[in-house]
């Protein structure tokens, strides 16, 4: 089956699933998961599983995508902060959609090989940062406060403080909270200066690691 049979196939399937976002069920039909992918997983590129990179990171099952991107409600306006820039494929989705994307990532490789692939694509509305995401945006450019949602692609403890201090008023933040195993997706808004947690979406991801 050719890849744009196969992502047709997965947009169904996420719509099937509850996926109902315009937006982005719009970007997963435009960005093509095999170009994200290393070339021994490329057969598997729409299975809606998450799949081996390197560094031991993952890139995430799509329908997991789709729910924490459809839980931010994105805009066309938004600025947009994702932790985790992975093999830069949620990055190309979240660009498609968005004003823009900064993007951090803790491993230099997986960051430049991500920052080759986007480029190449002819995306020119995406910041990259190597270093710390429990840090956020911090010494990057453009130096951005604070963004109007934050989507986070790793396992955190806790929810990373500095990150909610980089939550725009009315601003939206996703990020899976709990141990090794297993965590739990929170939806994180901010009104009038308070802080509201919603707890939802048993999840499994890689953990948030902390530069020492």
């Amino acid at each position: 089956m050719r890849f744009d049979d196969q992502r047709l196939r997965l947009l169904e399937e996420l719509k099937a699933s509850g996926i109902k976002d315009t937006a982005v069920l719009s970007a997963f039909s435009l960005i093509p998961r095999e170009d994200y992918v290393l070339p021994e997983y490329k057969e598997y590129a729409y299975r809606n599983r998450p799949l081996p990179i390197n560094q031991g990171q993952t890139i995430s099952q799509p329908s997991m995508i789709a729910i924490m991107m459809s839980e931010l409600n994105l805009s066309p306006q938004d600025i947009v902060l994702e932790i985790g820039t992975g093999s830069g494929y949620q990055t190309a989705l979240l660009a498609s959609i968005v004003k823009e994307v900064c993007t951090v990532e803790l491993h230099d490789s997986l960051s430049l090989n991500a920052q080759k692939i986007l480029k190449a694509a002819g995306f020119k509305n995406i910041f990259f940062r190597i270093g710390d995401g429990w840090a956020g945006w911090e010494k990057a450019y453009p130096a951005y406060k604070e963004f109007d949602k934050i989507i986070v692609s790793a396992a955190a403890e806790e929810v990373p403080p500095r990150l909610c201090d980089q939550l725009a008023e009315g601003g939206i933040m996703v990020v899976p909270v709990g141990g090794s195993l297993s965590q739990v997706l929170h939806i994180i808004v901010r009104e009038k200066d308070m802080l509201k947690v919603r707890q939802d979406y048993p999840c499994t991801f890689v953990p948030l690691v902390k530069k020492i």
